[in-house]
């Protein structure tokens, strides 16, 4: 059964609230009247007999309410007895209806307290006419086919255990998803739908929510609010112990392990959560044990300027000495300021000339190194010096659909992290993936010099403004409209770390939502490492500003200078 708000025009509203005024003292203070017409019932559910029907023109006083529904039950306008209860969105109440008292009522003949079958009434004489009609037992719904009655889902909504949002979630529907319907609530704006994933095998949804294919009033109804949870097998956490690019597995401490449970309870609380279409991913390593932690790194997330990591590590792969002013030039706009001519330069530099040809080498690259679900092959955009090419692409082992990755450059967090560990194990120890791989391609000063030319990246956001401003962080920082990141090793008092994180949500992702989680989630990951220091709250700091205010603070910075040096952290 549906309801209806009838929305009257204003000059009739003004007519109905001049209407009959009580002959007998209201208990409550709080009237109602009809909106056009209302059932009169004899209990708080529309499978309740029917008493009888009052329409606009009078209010009633309102003697209680159901503690469960939205039901009013109504009082005589003549002697205050009570009439029966209407449903509460038929009524325009006048009062605060919330300080009406509970009420359990049944009402039975002549408006009676009873538990017995409500008869017809006849009204008192000068009642206002209440019409009455015979009460039917309720006849028994014959079975429903399945799929006889569809709901299409108008956007992504949660299927919960029972009709309220109070009760827990077992899944979630998203947009044009369509809904096998099996049941309808007598007094709550929900229904039962076939959800093979919930421990009963259904599940409710709200139906505002769902265009209704079919006539709901053919589907057997129900009055329960009663939905007792069943024994649930405990769902395994989302965060576990990650394999890391050319290391051990180590085992996560009870510790490290509340770390990442913490972080996932962070995401979660903002709104990014996996079973949705707004989802993110995080990876964090310590530096010290080799303990890593993941979640979401089987999805793959847009790769966005973050993959200008790899750009980078293939870059210098190629140098054979230090460089030169142009290519430090180059190096600190791209990374410093994240700008994309100069990012395109390198491909090209990569690639013998052509950007495109370069992308396919740092995706070379990245496959050589076991990071195969990682890629970029195609130069940043806005960029007038390149004539454009049809790019390739790759279909690889994670989720590529999840969070609508770009096709032409997608990372996972867990990869990104790998190549950053092994950025750092060849800039601190002078070992890992990219000297095993690449022999004689790599310097122990060339790494050091790859994060040396990242600590310069300031934007006044994210990971570094959740650690304080006088420890070194070497991070580089990507987003698009969908989705934002940022990666980082940070040199800590308490120890080194990596941290990798995206969020995605479709479409459009605000700031507003991105920045506070990924600042918060890195001052707990901080403090985690320095306990005895730790960072009260996330800095409030400016950035370089926009790229040309960036590249400008370049003539003044020693990061240029730095690059073309053959010692600078060596």
């Amino acid at each position: 059964m549906t309801f209806r708000r009838v929305l009257l025009p204003l000059c009739l509203l003004t007519v109905l609230t001049a209407s009959i005024v009580f002959a007998q003292p209201n208990p409550t203070g709080v009237t109602a009247e009809a909106v056009g017409m209302a059932n009169v019932r004899a209990a708080p559910d529309i499978g309740a007999g029917l008493v009888g029907q009052i329409v606009a023109g009078t209010r009633y006083p309102v003697l209680g309410r159901s503690e469960f529904f939205p039901w009013l039950l109504l009082g005589r306008v003549d002697n205050g007895q009570p009439l029966g209860w209407v449903f509460m969105e038929l009524m325009l109440v006048q009062g605060n209806a919330a300080a009406v008292p509970l009420s359990d009522l049944v009402i039975g003949v002549e408006g009676s307290p009873s538990t017995a079958t409500p008869s017809a009434q006849t009204p008192s004489p000068g009642t206002p006419a209440v019409t009455t009609s015979p009460v039917q037992p309720p006849a028994t719904a014959a079975p429903v086919p399945a799929g006889a009655v569809t709901g299409t889902v108008l956007g992504e909504i949660n299927v919960r255990y029972g009709p309220g949002v109070d009760f827990p979630r077992v899944g979630v529907a998203r947009a044009g998803d369509t809904l096998d319907l099996i049941r309808t609530h007598t007094t709550l704006p929900w229904v039962e739908i076939r959800y093979p994933d919930s421990p009963s095998g259904t599940g409710w949804v709200a139906v505002e929510l769902i265009t209704v294919n079919g006539d709901l009033s053919v589907l057997p109804t129900t009055s329960q609010t009663s939905f007792a949870l069943p024994t649930l097998t405990p769902t395994p956490s989302p965060v576990n112990a990650a394999a890391v690019l050319g290391e051990s597995a180590v085992p996560i401490s009870p510790e490290f392990a509340a770390l990442g449970n913490q972080l996932f309870a962070l995401m979660l609380a903002a709104g990014f959560d996996p079973a949705t279409s707004r989802i993110g991913t995080f990876f964090v390593m310590n530096l010290q044990t080799g303990e890593a932690l993941s979640t979401g790194t089987d999805i793959a997330f847009s790769g966005m300027s973050m993959n200008k990591i790899a750009i980078l590590a293939d870059y210098y792969r190629m140098l054979a000495s230090p460089a030169n002013d142009v290519q430090a030039n180059t190096v600190a706009q791209a990374m410093v300021c994240s700008e994309n001519i100069s990012t395109n330069r390198m491909l090209a530099s990569i690639g013998g000339g052509n950007p495109y040809r370069g992308a396919e080498s740092v995706s070379a690259f990245l496959d050589e190194l076991g990071l195969g679900d990682s890629f970029i092959f195609t130069p940043f955009a806005n960029d007038p010096f390149i004539t454009p090419e049809a790019p390739m692409t790759r279909v690889t082992d994670v989720n590529q659909q999840a969070a609508q990755p770009d096709p032409y450059n997608q990372l996972t967090a867990n990869e990104t992290g790998g190549l950053l560990n092994a950025i750092y194990q060849c800039a601190e120890n002078d070992r890992g993936p990219l000297l095993d791989t690449f022999p004689d391609q790599f310097t122990q000063t060339e790494c050091r010099q790859m994060l040396h030319v990242m600590s310069y990246n300031k934007i006044g956001s994210l990971i570094e403004v959740g650690i304080p401003a006088d420890v070194r962080i070497a991070h580089k920082h990507g987003w698009i409209n969908d989705t934002h990141g940022d990666s980082a090793v940070v040199f800590s008092p308490g120890g080194d770390y990596i941290f990798v994180v995206a969020l995605h949500n479709p479409d459009w992702l605000n700031f507003s939502e991105s920045a506070p989680l990924i600042e918060e989630m890195s001052r707990t990951i901080y403090n985690y490492f320095n306990p005895d220091v730790p960072l009260l709250e996330t800095r409030t700091v400016e950035g370089l500003g926009d790229v040309n205010a960036c590249i400008n603070s370049l003539l003044t910075s020693p990061v240029v200078p730095d690059l073309m040096s053959a010692t600078v952290g060596g």
